[in-house]
């Protein structure tokens, strides 16, 4: 018999950048948010906090039972 088993965990991360100075708010907003679509914060995020939402599994019939029924 095998089953396949799904965990959900929710998975915070955090990275430490540098943002230049004279950016207002809604740059920054926008900065942060390029720079994590092209990956670049790839490389400074840490996991920070893993929370585990749920698990479950799904029991898969051998082919040979399958044929039997």
């Amino acid at each position: 018999m095998r089953a396949i088993v799904t965990v959900v965990e929710k998975i915070i991360s955090e990275a430490h950048i540098d943002i230049p100075d004279e950016l207002s708010e809604s740059a920054i907003k926008q900065h942060i948010v390029d720079r994590y679509n092209t990956g670049e914060m790839q490389t400074e995020m840490n996991i920070f906090q893993v929370d585990f939402e749920s698990i479950s599994a799904r029991i898969l019939q051998e082919q040979s039972d399958a044929k039997s029924a």
